[in-house]
């Protein structure tokens, strides 16, 4: 019988494969909730470990194969990078039990005529001394895309470039928003121990416990968010009348309805399904939502704030999404550029005189970042960027940036007009935000 941890493990590792779909999601899914605490932790180990060292684990795997080039499908690929992975890298698991089970879960996939071959690549794997292979070369880099590494340290120097290769193959911290006064007396009784946030007072970061199962995240009292996200939305202000251009999951969109909440807010999204969820997680009347494609829309100059965080690489989001690095091409933050530049050309036509719009990607690619906003303002003589160290003052005076939060994003984030988050420089994902103001 197999491991209820390692089945829906090899499901979603199959699904990350064949899909479009993202590792990140899938983890929150029932299958994964039904679980045990133990064998949740172990699912989620087993699935971002695979992706994570993916690149290292072929390395370790083809040489053992007859045919190291052949294309093999995807259950069978997935069954020996589960295998390899708890081979190489998880000590307290028996080698009989990542052998056997893998071979189990091949059967079980449709795909008995490769058992034995699983069977024979992961024995011989087993014997193997544990090596890196690159010699000179760290594992973490190793980990990524070549030419994403060198983009980075081109863009953003060697150090940090290694320091974001470094986050990236760790678990992703946990971040919380506080949005009740009783939220973290709660999380404490239900034996949740978090600690402050790294720049804001809302935030908290998950130091152990199980949120999702305690009483505070049942009844909405803190909400799951990384803290470069919530860094985004506070960034936007205040306002009485806001478009937020892309708001499905909904976490900015919750924190612009915090900060004005007397605001009618009109929450736009190209996905039916994710704009839907948002509705049953807002039932205030004030929140209008809106089945439409940003890239297409047509508004009227009316609202006095526009959040455009748009869809994007996500090469900031690799911590928790690792199959981003092998999903994301050159070509891609080309497409990816082009369509920005609509959403952001539309959106700039819906600002009211005065008013101000936030531009925001988790992408750490300046082609998705300073090229779209060049782009833009080139071809609107309408509008200009406003340098963001007004608007982390303006956190601070109001308090909700705290003091040496303000101090490192000045040292480290502020470039000019925009902000810049970078993994492993700063404990959270990679966003970039850009304030734009119409002229009156």
């Amino acid at each position: 019988m197999i491991a209820p941890a390692r089945a829906v493990a090899f499901e979603i590792l199959v699904k990350v494969v064949t899909t479009d779909a993202h590792s990140d999601e899938l983890l929150r899914g029932r299958d994964v909730d039904a679980l045990s605490v133990q064998d949740r932790a172990l699912a989620t180990t087993l699935v971002l470990g695979v992706l994570r060292w993916r690149m290292k684990l072929d390395t370790s795997i083809r040489p053992l194969l007859a045919r190291p080039e052949a294309k093999l499908a995807p259950a069978v690929e997935t069954a020996l990078l589960l295998g390899a992975f708890q081979l190489l890298y998880l000590d307290r698991i028996p080698a009989h039990a990542a052998i056997g089970e893998s071979v189990e879960l091949t059967k079980e996939a449709g795909e008995t005529y490769a058992a034995g071959m699983v069977n024979a690549v992961l024995r011989k794997l087993a014997r193997l001394p544990r090596v890196c292979e690159q010699s000179g070369e760290s594992p973490e880099v190793f980990a990524h895309p070549r030419w994403m590494v060198e983009r980075w340290e081109r863009f953003y120097g060697r150090e940090a470039a290694r320091a974001t290769c470094a986050y990236n193959q760790q678990p992703a911290p946990v971040y919380l928003r506080l949005a009740h006064p009783d939220a973290e007396r709660a999380l404490a009784e239900d034996g949740v121990e978090v600690a402050p946030g790294e720049f804001l007072t809302a935030a908290r970061r998950v130091v152990r416990g199980d949120v999702v199962r305690s009483e505070a995240f049942r009844r909405g009292w803190v909400r799951i968010q990384d803290e470069g996200s919530q860094l985004v939305a506070e960034l936007a202000g205040r306002a009485a009348n806001i478009l937020d251009t892309c708001a499905a999951p909904g976490g900015k969109t919750a924190i612009l309805s915090e900060r004005s909440p007397e605001a009618e807010i009109t929450a736009m999204d190209v996905s039916r399904r994710r704009l839907d969820l948002m509705r049953r997680n807002f039932p205030e009347e004030r929140i209008k939502f809106v089945l439409a494609d940003a890239a297409e829309m047509r508004v009227a100059p009316e609202y006095d704030l526009i959040l455009s965080d748009v869809p994007c690489t996500g090469t900031g989001t690799i911590a928790r999404n690792p199959e981003i690095r092998f999903r994301v091409s050159e070509a891609e933050i080309s497409r990816q550029h082009e369509r920005q530049v609509k959403i952001l050309s539309r959106a700039l036509q819906g600002l009211a005189p005065g008013g101000r719009l936030l531009y925001s990607t988790c992408s750490l690619e300046p082609e998705e970042n300073e090229a779209v906003l060049a782009e833009c303002l080139g071809a609107e003589s309408g509008f200009r960027a406003i340098p963001l160290d007004e608007e982390m003052a303006r956190l601070e005076r109001e308090g909700e940036l705290h003091a040496e939060g303000a101090r490192k994003l000045r040292e480290s984030a502020l470039r000019g007009r925009f902000l810049r988050t970078l993994p492993g420089v700063h404990q959270c994902d990679g966003f970039f935000a850009a304030c734009l103001t119409a002229r009156r």
